[in-house]
């Protein structure tokens, strides 16, 4: 069902263009979408989130002077920002390289075999093992916002809750996990060592968009993990506004948990952004070298 409806809205997409050009051009191209009030700023993340355009994110996320200096840090090989704010960040430019590696599909497929296929009881073991580990990591992590902690306290208990039910030890699933991620990787072309940084922000995070879609279309198909869906169901409301400074409340459901947090925003002009997001990249454009991310230590092995 969902393949049927990405080929028609992809058709419909080349539809629209072919009678675009039957009609008169427009006087000039859409406006850019600005944050004027609170909660756009949160809605436009959303949004950009939803497309895959971790261009326009960047571009949403942070004021047109801080965003000139994170691209310029980017180049520098200081900084993968907006990356940072994923999880396991430090892992990605490895991740790549391993799937995009030749004939990654059968390696890593044969690594998975003989660690994880049919272990499913210990799978759910490391899930909780790995949730509660997180959990504990986050609040004591300095860098994070009361706010941040409140928030990814409750994604991974909602995480936690689906990696004990999601059939990770399905060799089948994981096969259509690997096909499908493994020439998303290699059309990304940010394997080899300092491709970052080469490519420049724009150009990296436009080349990761496909690879992002490819990434959330393979959980939720094969693991029911419906990130767009967590994405489509997000609701936000403005719960208070002093002078430049406002929250958000923020709400949504992932994997069948309800997430309720606030967010913290902030008015530079007249545009409005997330207070979080700019702290970290703030800190990262004025670091006075490379820039070393923070990783997680080990997870303890799960019980039994």
């Amino acid at each position: 069902m969902k393949g049927i409806i990405r080929h028609a809205a992809t058709a419909a997409v080349l539809l629209a263009v072919v009678l675009a050009g039957c009609r008169p051009t427009p006087d000039g191209p859409s406006p850019e979408p600005v944050a004027t009030r609170p909660v756009q700023a949160v809605e436009l993340l959303v949004a950009d989130l939803r497309r895959n355009d971790l261009v326009a994110y960047a571009r949403h996320a942070l004021p047109p002077a801080l965003h000139t200096r994170i691209e310029g840090r980017w180049r520098e090989g200081a900084t993968i920002w907006p990356l940072s704010e994923l999880p396991l960040h430090a892992q990605l430019p490895a991740m790549l390289a391993a799937l995009a590696a030749p004939e990654s599909e059968q390696v890593l497929m044969e690594k998975y075999r003989a660690q994880f296929a049919g272990a499913h009881g210990e799978l759910r073991s490391t899930a909780a093992a790995l949730g509660l580990f997180a959990a504990q990591y986050v609040q004591g992590e300095p860098r994070y916002s009361d706010s941040e902690r409140d928030h990814y306290v409750q994604t991974i208990a909602a995480l936690g809750r689906w990696g004990q039910q999601a059939p990770l030890g399905d060799p089948e699933r994981a096969q259509a996990l690997l096909s499908a991620l493994a020439p998303a990787a290699r059309a990304t072309r940010l394997a080899e060592p300092g491709a970052f940084a080469q490519a420049g922000m724009v150009d990296s995070l436009t080349r990761l968009g496909p690879f992002a879609n490819a990434f959330k279309q393979v959980l939720a198909a094969q693991y029911g993990l419906d990130l767009d869906a967590a994405l489509d169901s997000v609701r936000v409301e403005e719960t208070a506004r002093t002078g430049d400074q406002a929250r958000v409340r923020l709400r949504y459901t992932l994997a069948g948990t309800g997430v309720d947090t606030e967010v913290r925003v902030e008015r530079h002009g007249n545009r409005w952004y997330l207070t979080d997001l700019l702290r970290h990249a703030q800190a990262q454009a004025e670091a006075a070298g490379p820039i070393a991310p923070a990783v997680a230590p080990a997870a303890p092995p799960p019980a039994g």
